[in-house]
This record gives structure tokens, C-alpha cells and sequence, in this order.
């Protein structure tokens, strides 16, 4: 199952984005894939970056990393609410709040990274948990559509998209 399997009725066009940057990848061995190019290229990062902004109010390194973790929670907690065929509107989230609160600056990076680890393998255990009917199912989450496959694919298009805003920005 790749992203060419997606309607455009099964997200919203906000996650079109993070959508792409999963093309061609078959969801369940993409997030494998994504998972072991994401952790190495975390763990190369210099340790003097980790807590720098690139401007005054912008998140740091490990508030990004922070953040890619919270959010696979949520959207994979969405997944596993949609892939059940649970019909209750999920509501959004803000993730301002979460990295204002979220204490990534005093962690190390392998605390980050173990946490990392252990959410992205939660993660393929629920997908692989799903049959394809299951991934097909669409539910609601922030006032739109979403499938459970679409959301597959947002985590790791999410993931890459902000390992970018790293290698762009910070490095």
C-alpha cells in the first residue's frame, strides 16, 4: 500500500505536504525505513545544536525531536481510534502548548531518541497490527476526513519534512 492507494477524500489537503514526502514508499515498511534514516541522521546531529534557535521563539533541535515523538503519539493514537471504525470526532491539538511544556532542553539526546525508539516501534507494531480493510477505514480528526492509512503516511511525511527543517535550518 503506497500513497498512490489514497483518495483525496481520506485527508484533509493541509497533510498533502507530509503526504508527498512518503511517495513511493509502501506504508508499512516505510515507517521501518523512515524510522532507521531518521535515527541515524538524529544521532549525527553535533551535540552543540541540539539546543540552538535559529531566531528568537523558534524551537530547538530537541524541541523538534519532542515534537516529531508527540505527535506519532497523537496521529497514531488517531490511527488506532479510525482503524477501529470508532465514528467520534477527535479533536485537534496545539503544538505550541506541547513544546512550551513538552522539557526537551534537559534531556540528553538518547533519553529523546530511547523515547523516540520505543513510540516509531509502538507505531509499527499498531499498523502491522491493521488488515488493509482496517487502514481503509475514515473517521474524523481536526473537523476533517481521515483514514488510517493516510495517517501512516503523515507520520513519516511529518518526520521527514521536519528532519529538512533541521538540515535547512540548524545545521
Amino acid at each position: 500500500m503506497t500513497t498512490n492507494n489514497l483518495s483525496p477524500e481520506e485527508y484533509n489537503p493541509y497533510y498533502g505536504t507530509y503526504i508527498a514526502k512518503a511517495a513511493n514508499l509502501n506504508l508499512k515498511e516505510g515507517l521501518k525505513s523512515n524510522h532507521a534514516i531518521t535515527e541515524a541522521f538524529l544521532n549525527a546531529i553535533p551535540k552543540d545544536k541540539l539546543e540552538y534557535r535559529y531566531a528568537e521563539g523558534k524551537w530547538t533541535v530537541k524541541d523538534i525531536i519532542q515534537h516529531i515523538i508527540d505527535t506519532e503519539r497523537i496521529f497514531a493514537y488517531r490511527a488506532l481510534r479510525v482503524a477501529r471504525n470508532d465514528k467520534t470526532a477527535l479533536p485537534g491539538f496545539e503544538e505550541n502548548d506541547y513544546a512550551l511544556t513538552g522539557n526537551a532542553n534537559p534531556r540528553t539526546l538518547e533519553s529523546l531518541l530511547a523515547e523516540y525508539n520505543a513510540v516509531r516501534q509502538a507505531t509499527i507494531a499498531l499498523f502491522n497490527s491493521f488488515s488493509d480493510d482496517m487502514l481503509k477505514h475514515i473517521g474524523t480528526a481536526s473537523n476533517s476526513p481521515i483514514s488510517a492509512r493516510a495517517i501512516g503516511f503523515i507520520i513519516i511525511g511529518h518526520e521527514a519534512h521536519h528532519c529538512n527543517v533541521i538540515k535547512e535550518r540548524y545545521l
